[in-house]
């Protein structure tokens, strides 16, 4: 018997229900050439203007599956188009910032692609203490970074969410010069509703768990010990957290750890489920591919898909959920991710290190990485990429402290306030990082960015306060001004 494909069930095999995904793929392979639909589907998904603002109709898993399926280079470019329009209506031209912070690598998971697995000996077990935690934020803060999302592997014993929670309060208490953390988002295993409370309580940002495989039977496969095992517990988190008060969470899988259509579908299908219950979609998407790591080698995984693709899935994505933020990290290399820019994605990493206490050292340490960092560049070389191919990079995290979350962040998005709110904050945060922490060229370069984007504020009275505080912010320590 069946099980029935139901997107409002608390069950996970219901809302991602695998006889509805391969009727998907059936239906996107049989209706990828049919130039007449995809017309209408990329019509659909454009944005439209009106007096309100700009809105979008987004695509079902079904219609963006026919999109991804699609194998003309034309219509491909053309999907490429239209992913860029949204991303420029809702998102600007501003990419944000951000550093993960792995605080420890201890893990009773048997996950086979992580080389956090319990079976792995070969790799040095290591937890930050708290004084070494505001050694690293410190490093961090002297980059110039004010978001970051920590990481740790699942251990109760080692890794206690009493741990987890110390660990948020040391971050967002190490105010060095002009240096603060502002946002600490959350990368921990699947929890209870009262943690997810506590992590509300103690002022986390979003809550980010990559489902790694929407394939039950891979997963299962993929994880064959410890509590990461259980499918259900895990793709039900989600809903757990928006219970818990957590209403931005960011959704992933690790693409080359199954087929890469059915792993779409399935993402969209999750995206779907959180509408349908909660309201609100996902507040980001994150696009990794599987890395070689310490005793991981990703030829084991015959899933791997070639640049283009991977590309493609980036731009299907950002048309099927226009109003949620896309993320790319350093496993990307440089070209990846410039091209990965141009369609769609909105938040990336710079300067990272994903060893457990590799801020702290002078020459990046391999031993405890989680996986190999592509992109090896600077923070300031990354801002400084960004701005010489007109990305404004922002340091932002204004919305998050003013309470504009989940439906109030899609409200803001929807609403075409953008460029009167997150541009002018984008553009104030680049002031605090040109004064406080850029290099001579990278300092003239973000100036004559702002000097033009400035002019591109609508609202009039906005854009003379946005420039005053960007004066204040030049002639003295005047920092964290905000809309």
């Amino acid at each position: 018997m069946s099980i029935p494909y139901n997107p409002s069930s608390p069950k996970a095999d219901e809302f991602i229900n695998h006889d509805e995904i391969l009727d998907t793929l059936i239906y996107a392979e049989a209706h990828k050439n049919d130039t007449a639909l995809i017309n209408s589907l990329l019509e659909k998904a454009r944005p439209k203007f009106n007096e309100k603002g700009c809105t979008c109709a987004g695509l079902t898993h079904r219609e963006a599956s026919v999109l991804l399926a699609c194998e003309d280079p034309a219509t491909i470019q053309r999907i490429y188009d239209v992913a860029a329009e949204i991303k420029q209506a809702f998102y600007g031209n501003r990419i944000v910032l951000f550093a993960p912070l792995y605080l420890s690598n201890y893990c009773i998971n048997g996950c086979l692609y992580c080389p956090y697995h319990t079976k792995n000996k070969t790799i040095p077990r290591k937890k930050l203490t708290q004084d070494e935690i505001r050694a690293e934020v410190i490093a961090l803060q002297d980059m110039g970074h004010k978001r970051l999302a920590i990481e740790a592997g699942e251990d109760p014993v080692n890794n206690p969410i009493e741990y987890i929670l110390d660990s948020i309060a040391t971050i967002y208490s190490v105010h060095h010069k002009n240096g603060d953390i502002r946002r600490v988002n959350v990368n921990i295993a699947a929890t209870t509703v009262e943690n997810y409370r506590r992590l509300k309580e103690a002022g986390i940002g979003t809550y980010i768990l990559f489902q790694e495989t929407y394939n039950r039977k891979r997963y299962e496969e993929l994880h064959p010990t410890g509590p990461k095992h259980d499918y259900a517990y895990h793709t039900e988190a989600m809903d757990r957290a928006q219970q818990g008060g957590i209403d931005d969470v960011g959704l992933g899988v690790l693409f080359g750890l199954e087929g890469y259509r059915y792993e779409f579908a399935g993402l969209l299908m999750h995206a779907e489920h959180l509408e349908a219950v909660f309201g609100v979609g996902p507040h980001t998407i994150s696009v990794p591919r599987v890395k070689p790591a310490d005793d991981i080698d990703p030829d084991e995984f015959n899933n791997a898909i070639p640049d283009d693709v991977f590309t493609k899935i980036a731009a299907c994505i950002r048309v099927a959920v226009p109003y949620t933020g896309m993320i790319i990290s350093t496993r990307e290399n440089e070209a990846v991710r410039a091209k990965m820019l141009q369609v769609g994605i909105s938040q990336i990493s710079g300067g990272s290190r994903t060893s457990v206490g590799g801020y702290t050292e002078e020459v990046r340490p391999h031993d405890t990485e989680q996986f190999d960092v592509s992109d090896q560049r600077t923070l300031d070389e990354v801002v400084r990429w960004l701005m010489e191919q007109d990305h404004i990079p922002s340091f932002c995290t204004a919305c998050y402290r003013a309470g504009r979350t989940g439906d109030r962040f899609m409200a803001l998005c929807k609403s075409g306030q953008i460029l009167n709110c997150c541009h002018p904050n984008a553009l104030m945060t680049l002031t605090e990082y040109l004064e406080d922490y850029a290099s001579p060229e990278t300092k003239r370069i973000g100036y004559e960015m702002i000097e033009r984007e400035l002019t591109r504020i609508p609202r009039e009275n906005v854009r003379e306060i946005a420039a005053k505080n960007i004066e204040a912010m030049r002639n003295g320590n005047a920092r964290d001004f905000r809309f």
